[in-house]
Order: C-alpha cells, then sequence, then structure tokens
C-alpha cells in the first residue's frame, strides 16, 4: 500500500514552522497556529487505523505508520482524533519526514521544541503524548 503523501518536512520545514511560530504573539496564537498546521495534515486512510499502529503513551488516539525507503530514508504518516494533536504529529513530521536513521537520531527534537516555545504551554499528559511519538519514530528508525 503506497502511504499518503503530506507536505511535512519537505514543503513545510522545521525552519518554516520555528519561523511561523517565533512571530505568533504570545500562547494563544501559537495555540491557534499548531491547530492551522493541523488542517493540512492529511487524513490517515481508516484501513491503517489498526490498534498495533497506535502510539501508546498518548492520551488521544494517535495511529503511526511508516516506510523506508530504497535511498534509506522514511516516511512517517501519523493521524490523530484530537485537533491539537494533529497539529503537534505536524510538528514532529516536519523534523523526521524524508531523514535517514543516522539523521533522525541526530535530530536535536529538544532544541527544536525549545525554539517552538510550546512544551511549557501542554498540559503533561499531552508533552508525554508527543515524546512518545518522538520515541516510537526513534524506535522504528532504529529498525
Amino acid at each position: 500500500m503506497t502511504l499518503p503523501s503530506h507536505p511535512f518536512g519537505t514543503e513545510i520545514t522545521c525552519e518554516a514552522i520555528i519561523e511561523l511560530m517565533g512571530q505568533a504573539n504570545g500562547w494563544e496564537d501559537r495555540y491557534r497556529n499548531v491547530i492551522q498546521l493541523g488542517k493540512k495534515l492529511p487524513a490517515m486512510p481508516e484501513e491503517l487505523k489498526q490498534d498495533q499502529l497506535k502510539v501508546s503513551g498518548c492520551e488521544s488516539q494517535v495511529w503511526l505508520v511508516h516506510q523506508q525507503r530504497e535511498d534509506g530514508t522514511f516516511h512517517f504518516v501519523a493521524d490523530s482524533d484530537a485537533r491539537i494533536v494533529r497539529g503537534l504529529i505536524t510538528l514532529v513530521l516536519a523534523a523526521f519526514e524524508g531523514k535517514n536513521a543516522q539523521q533522525i537520531e541526530a535530530f536535536d527534537i529538544d532544541g527544536y521544541f525549545e525554539q517552538l516555545n510550546l512544551l511549557a504551554h501542554l498540559s503533561p499528559s499531552r508533552g508525554n503524548g508527543l515524546k512518545a511519538i518522538v520515541e516510537q519514530i526513534k524506535a522504528l528508525a532504529e529498525g
């Protein structure tokens, strides 16, 4: 099965998201930006929303599926039943989409999240869920 494509990591990069968040006036603007990014995330086909593809550690339902391309880079597709989480997923996809295992491991995700200035405003369960998505991607990349 061919996984659906999305603009995160290609058209919408980490740098673009950092710039977008840097222009935000306060937490409400950042929150709105995250929701808007989530609206650009294509819905995952229902047949992929299987229990074994759920990310454990998330308060909301989150599904994550991946393919490793012939060149060693990864294509990730994720979805959630919560609007804010769909937006948070886009932040992670922008960081890891199209990268190989070494690039995924080397990426400073904590520094990236710090630049976005979001984690302090998320509930502990949302923050833990975001970290669970990152850990799942890193585990998939390690093989």
